[in-house]
């Protein structure tokens, strides 16, 4: 008997054994050199250009690095298969500070070895976790130009970054100035703001008197200012008090006290009980406009401090008088520009407080010094109040330290000539999701000047020479000679070479005939380097083309790359480097909990690959909203897996199935084929078009929901079900089964194709097992398109239609189970009765529903005819009996006509009729059941 079924066989195993089976695929891939012969494949064709933003090369890579670069494989994946020449050239940031802490973690110091040797060093460590994080991407599968990555350390990116820099040079953007920045005492660096996060912070908020020296006829000499600070060691650096001129100010003078205090009114009542004053005398209210130009007495050190007047004073905290040290602090700095004070700088590179600060404090670091000034307040009877506030406070984002405010020298690229280019550059990027635009405009539009100079050692150098006067020569044409130099022997030079060395020939006499000059040693902002990757990547090689067509990396890169890339562009291109950017959020733990290694609650990639494969991974990327944050744990991948098990048996399956098709001369042609098979082929062309919409859309999560879907609800639960009894029991060339077939096929490669670019492993398995087609690799083929089948509306609209009258049965058929009166549909007789409009559809269907239906007896009846018991199921009235006749142990159906052919007394007449047709041998050796 089970000669006579033509059960569908294949070699394609059941188990992935995923974790092993991958790492052998990907290095056929690399033997093979597929991802090259994808490129030239594509040569001469419209280009698709998806520039990576480089990871810092510093360690494994998390699961937010693989669902970023699984994100651009999907979609460089995707293009190239559809028309596109698509190359993905890999990227990695290799400078900066994380790389020289790990240096030190390992016990080199940078004080006591030469610049070139320290700089030989980090590079070295570098190249390792560059190899470290190209195996790990390499693991995931992804297809990309792995033997020319770029480096910001290659010699050519460093010379592509001194070309954008001489050209911000020519604009007039670069300037030298000495204004308080984010400085980093733990990273003894400036900072830019993209180097900054803020976390909660508790502080000293201090208030303290100092005495009217000159009180300019407004108050008397025994009155006392009460200003307010939450950085007590910044007193030593004061140098001015600021009022708001707007406010109202009261004179008061607290019961039992011979002083008399100056704070803001409105904020008088508060202050008293705060400040235990009791009762108190309000002797005058002044504006603070009329304070300008007072001066007090610093607490303790000889120095003269002035009232100024700002916009920034508020009454919102505070005494309404702030205290004001122009070195640290950004407002303070500016606030004071109009008074001609100097700026006093007595902390160092590494927070101590130098000798400036008196001998009390010199060699104090900051934070301690807090309370040392408070002792000095005290003891000088200038202590008021303090205590301890909560507030937000920028931290520098890779040493987790707190940052403070510090004026030292330093180079800037001025952005207000080109804010406004830079904003209206935006206007030609389109933005997913569509909020990133405010965003990042917002950030540009509210961004100071960029500080680009870092007082390290481990980057590419400022390329600006000194005058023996101390005048910095910034001229463009000496930038690019120097960027000449560093494309031939790298950036080193700047700190093996002399001066000399480095200048053109007769440079020197020119410009500085009776001194020598002297190099700057700041290196770039590291931003600096990756924000100028456009310009070594895709206008430095000829085969890649500017601006990109997309970027894709996490949201904090508006603060970060997006930003950076944007501002050097426009500078030097006037056009943003990019004309779409795609932003993901981050990835958080199966509590929606940030990771944290110290935690406990990471996902490390391998383990995934080790216990699941990489497919899994892959599949989960596609599985989430990646635009917002999203969670991963080892359940969640578990889950994954079982939905991947469900694809792959899909798969195996319609191999299984067609193992016996050959399209090259079995196909049935669309209008030969059966209605239904017609259907479900123009269902698969609609299921082609929408999957290849998201894609287009970078829709990965709608592609997922598509494929699965379609796979679950249209293919299994629907054609697959009633399909085997047609493909096991039918005649094996059969124009029914060869018709079922030639969608299957189509639906298989159709699948693969629509897969591979989420599932490159699993989908080059499977297109092994695919002998018609054409090409030793899937990647190497086209992506599949529609098929033009005409006009299919009215098809496809009783077809839908068909579904609810199908799920009206099969809630019949429930209840029949339910009763006891069925165990499975082929056991079931079931009457219909139709309205006229219900009879039209079945019969424009053309199509013998019972199979459908997968019902051993069907009869059809008008409405009218139905008794009053017969229930209604979603408008449809259907009554369900048991089947009549004999079951058939071959098809597992009721026949009415159960051994009409004598040699098959088991068999009904139709079945009886295609083994005599097609098992001739069945005859000779009889069939056992």
């Amino acid at each position: 008997m089970k000669k006579t079924l033509n059960l569908g066989k294949t070699k394609f195993p059941m188990r992935g054994n995923l974790p092993q089976k991958e790492l052998e695929r990907e290095n056929i891939w690399f033997e093979n050199k597929v991802y090259e012969r994808r490129q030239k494949l594509n040569a001469g064709k419209p280009s698709f250009m998806l520039h990576d933003g480089p990871p810092y090369a510093n360690g494994n890579i998390h699961i937010g690095h693989a669902m970023n670069k699984i994100s651009k494989d999907i979609i460089v994946r995707y293009k190239s298969m559809n028309g596109y020449y698509a190359p993905f050239v890999p990227g990695w940031d290799t400078h900066g500070l994380p790389i020289e802490q790990q240096l030190t973690k390992a016990g080199k110091d940078r004080k006591k070895v030469s610049p070139v040797i320290w700089r030989k060093m980090a590079a070295e460590y570098a190249d390792k976790q560059v190899k470290k994080q190209m195996a790990d991407f390499k693991r995931l599968g992804i297809a990309a130009d792995w033997d020319h990555p770029y480096l910001t350390k290659q010699h050519s990116f460093e010379a592509g970054e001194v070309h954008v820099f001489a050209k911000m040079v020519e604009r007039g953007l670069i300037y030298r100035g000495q204004k308080p920045v984010f400085w980093s005492w733990s990273s003894e660096s400036a900072l830019a703001m993209s180097e900054i996060e803020y976390h909660d912070l508790t502080a000293t908020a201090v208030s303290f008197a100092e005495q009217v020296k000159d009180g300019k006829g407004i108050l008397d000499s025994d009155t006392y200012l009460v200003a307010w600070t939450t950085t007590p060691w910044t007193i030593p650096a004061s140098e001015a008090i600021a009022v708001n001129p707007t406010m109202s100010y009261s004179v008061v003078k607290p019961e039992g006290s011979q002083k008399k205090y100056v704070v803001a009114t409105s904020l008088l009542a508060q202050l008293a009980q705060t400040y235990a004053w009791g009762a108190y005398q309000v002797e005058k209210e002044v504006l603070g406009a009329d304070l300008e130009y007072i001066t007090t007495q610093h607490p303790w050190m000889d120095r003269d401090i002035l009232v100024i007047t700002g916009d920034h004073v508020t009454d919102e905290a505070g005494t309404g008088l702030v205290h004001t040290a122009p070195g640290f602090g950004e407002i303070d700095f500016y606030a004071t520009q109009d008074y001609d004070l100097p700026v006093i700088m007595n902390v160092d590179d590494k927070g101590y407080l130098t000798e400036e600060a008196g001998p009390d404090l010199a060699g104090i670091f900051y934070e301690d010094a807090n309370q040392i000034v408070l002792d000095k307040l005290a003891e000088h009877d200038a202590l008021v109040k303090a205590s301890d506030i909560t507030h937000s406070y920028p931290f520098d984002w890779r040493t987790k330290k707190p940052v403070i405010f510090r004026a030292v020298p330093q180079w800037f690229a001025s952005l207000k000539p080109i804010r406004q280019e830079i904003l209206a550059s935006l206007d030609d990027v389109t933005f997913q999701p569509d909020w990133g635009k405010k965003r990042l405009g917002n950030m540009i539009r509210d961004r100071g000047d960029w500080v680009i100079s870092r007082q390290r050692v481990w980057g590419v150098p400022l390329p600006i020479f000194y005058a023996e006067d101390g005048t910095a020569i910034l001229e463009p044409d000496l930038i690019e000679h120097i960027a000449d130099l560093f494309a031939k022997h790298g950036a080193d030079i700047w700190f093996g070479w002399d001066a000399k060395d480095l200048l053109p020939a007769g440079y020197q006499n020119e410009h500085s005939p009776h001194g020598s000059f002297t190099k700057e040693t700041d290196i770039m902002d590291v931003w600096f380097d990756s924000g100028t990757s456009y310009e070594g990547v895709l206008v430095d090689r000829p085969d890649l083309s500017y601006p990109a067509d997309l970027v894709l990396e996490g949201s904090d890169q508006y603060r970060g790359w997006f930003n950076s890339s944007l501002i050097t562009s426009v500078a030097t291109h006037d056009q943003a480097p990019y004309r779409h950017v795609l932003s993901q959020g981050f990835t958080l733990d199966g509590h929606g909990d940030k990771m944290s290694k110290s935690i406990g609650n990471t996902i490390e990639p391998a383990e995934v690959i080790k216990r699941n494969g990489a497919e899994i991974i892959r599949l989960w990327v596609t599985s989430v909203d990646t635009s917002a944050d999203v969670r991963v744990s080892a359940e969640i991948m578990d889950k994954q897996a079982e939905v991947y098990r469900k694809i792959r048996n899909t798969f195996r399956f319609l191999l299984a199935n067609t193992a016996d098709f050959d399209p090259r001369v079995d196909q049935v042609a669309y209008s030969d084929m059966t209605p239904v098979d017609q259907y479900f082929y123009a269902r698969f062309n609609q299921l082609i078009q929408d999957v290849k919409a998201a894609y287009d859309h970078y829709d990965f999560q709608a592609v997922n929901k598509l494929l699965i879907n379609f796979i679950n609800v249209d293919l299994s639960a629907f054609y697959l079900d009633f399909a085997k009894d047609i493909l096991y029991v039918e005649a094996p060339k059969g124009h029914l089964r060869r018709s079922i077939q030639t969608v299957l096929y189509r639906v298989l490669v159709g699948l693969d194709k629509l897969w591979l670019p989420i599932l490159p492993h699993t989908a080059e398995e499977v297109f092994d097992y695919l002998p018609a087609e054409e090409g030793d690799f899937a990647y190497l083929t086209e992506m599949v398109e529609p098929i033009d089948l005409g006009d299919t509306d009215t098809l496809m609209a009783n077809w839908q239609a068909f579904m609810q009258l199908r799920d009206a049965v099969n809630k019949a058929l429930e209840v029949a189970r339910d009763n006891k009166l069925i165990g499975k549909p082929s056991q079931a007789a079931v009457t219909l009765y139709l309205t006229d409009e219900q009879a039209d559809l079945l019969a424009a269907l053309g199509q013998d529903v019972r199979v459908l239906l997968m019902v051993s007896q069907l009869h059809l009846a008008r409405v009218e005819e139905a008794g009053s018991d017969v229930p209604t199921y979603d408008g449809l009235k259907v009554a369900v009996a048991h089947a009549q006749g004999e079951v058939s142990p071959r098809d597992r159906m009721y026949h009415l006509d159960i051994g009409a052919d004598p040699d098959f007394p088991m068999l009904s007449a139709h079945e009886a009729a295609i083994i005599r047709e097609n098992f001739p041998q069945a005859l000779e050796e009889g069939l056992e059941e």
